[in-house]
């Protein structure tokens, strides 16, 4: 008996009931030869109707895309009736990816360079948590990237026990060597060494320095400021948008939505900044003039901050160092904790603590280190007994030192 060759597949799709009435896209296609060489038929399950209401969304789904690629290449799968995995990352893209533009960017990435190869044709229950494991520990780049990768599949996983298409998460107990770890220390400057980048800045980056500095707003969140959102009769700044290469959108988590105390000094500043820039239609603090828009942060810090460092005699100044540097002043000032935590619009305090306690060593720091020392190292007073000396012998004296 003659059978046809072997051909490119593009799958036959039929929407078919499922549990609860439900109808479900399947997908067939041809894998491997039964015992007389007759080509094997297989069925995979690959989204809700709900998920993709036509065929034509189906059929471009990074899902089916990943299992035609695979059965192409003459990878072999098992028989599949379950959802697989690239359903559920469809699904997350449709209805989970978060707004704010550099973090959808960010997953999107993460999701087309690395989740979805990997996972899009493995049916959900088969994801375990040895094999995830296994997949971090084999990817290129930075244990904290990796971390980050985990962390996104775990979320996704979350999305599918919620949807009721997964019973348990298998990232939980996955593990990501030194992925905990601070790969460095952050930079942070004195305010000494702040006051000596000032003058080799022009405008309108050093008010731009001036706001970072004094505030410790993310830059993302410096370059969409306008003149509106200063109440200078309160002596408030409302931090309320954010941009990130010259996408305007949401701040980065609910809780950097908020207003800051504006000090009179450096609302003086901004007023005389003001006074001596043109004003947009957006009303824009800092904005380019070829393009009327904000500034993209990227371009300030490779063309003025990290020269202006380097004049200052501080290396790879960026936009981070003024953020860290500000945490640890507040920490000189002797603010609470809980105060640091609502400056910095942090959602939890071990950000402020974890992520942004670490510093260089602080005056603070040595003042306190010599108290100790001081009462370590004190030459102790000679030692007497209540009863004083007894039978003319004098009591013995206390050791000095330590």
């Amino acid at each position: 008996m003659k059978f046809k060759r072997e051909r490119h597949q593009e799958g036959s799709l039929q929407a078919t009931p499922g549990q609860g009435g439900q109808l479900y896209w399947r997908l067939r296609y041809y894998e491997g030869k039964d015992a007389i060489g007759r080509p094997k038929r297989r069925t995979a399950t690959v989204g809700s109707l709900t998920d993709y209401p036509t065929e034509s969304a189906v059929r471009n789904s990074p899902a089916v895309q990943a299992l035609l690629t695979t059965v192409n290449t003459g990878t072999t799968l098992e028989t599949v009736q379950e959802p697989l995995f690239g359903a559920v990352i469809g699904k997350y893209r449709q209805e989970e990816l978060p707004e704010q533009y550099a973090t959808r960017s960010s997953y999107l990435s993460m999701l087309r360079l690395y989740i979805e190869p990997k996972w899009a044709t493995v049916p959900t229950s088969k994801v375990k948590t040895m094999d995830v494991e296994a997949w971090l520990k084999a990817m290129p780049g930075t244990p904290k990237s990796k971390q980050h990768r985990k962390a996104l599949l775990h979320v996704i996983f979350n999305c599918a026990i919620r949807w009721e298409l997964a019973d348990k998460n298998p990232v939980t107990l996955a593990r990501v060597k030194g992925g905990s770890k601070r790969q460095s220390r952050p930079t942070i400057i004195t305010p000494e060494q702040f006051h000596s980048i000032l003058p080799h800045l022009k405008q309108p980056y050093r008010t731009m320095v001036l706001i970072a500095g004094a505030l410790g707003l993310r830059a993302s969140e410096i370059m969409p400021l306008a003149a509106a959102d200063f109440d200078f009769e309160n002596l408030t700044l409302l931090v309320q948008r954010g941009c990130v290469s010259g996408h305007i959108g949401d701040v980065k988590t609910e809780y950097s939505r908020d207003a800051v105390p504006l000090d009179p000094a450096l609302a003086s500043e901004v007023r005389n900044y003001l006074d001596t820039v043109y004003p947009t239609s957006e009303g824009w603090l800092f904005w380019n003039p070829k393009t009327g828009k904000p500034f993209h942060q990227d371009s300030i810090q490779a063309n003025h901050l990290i020269p202006a460092g380097r004049a200052a005699g501080i290396s790879n100044l960026g936009w981070k160092v003024f953020r860290h540097s500000y945490r640890s002043w507040l920490d000189e000032a002797g603010t609470p904790i809980g105060v640091m935590k609502e400056l910095m619009r942090h959602s939890q305090i071990a950000t402020t603590m974890n992520v942004y306690g670490c510093g260089q060593m602080s005056d603070a720091k040595r003042r306190a280190h010599g108290k100790v020392v001081e009462m370590v190292l004190r030459q102790p007073q000679k030692a007497e007994t209540l009863s004083g000396a007894k039978d003319g012998v004098s009591e013995p004296k206390a050791a000095n030192g330590i």
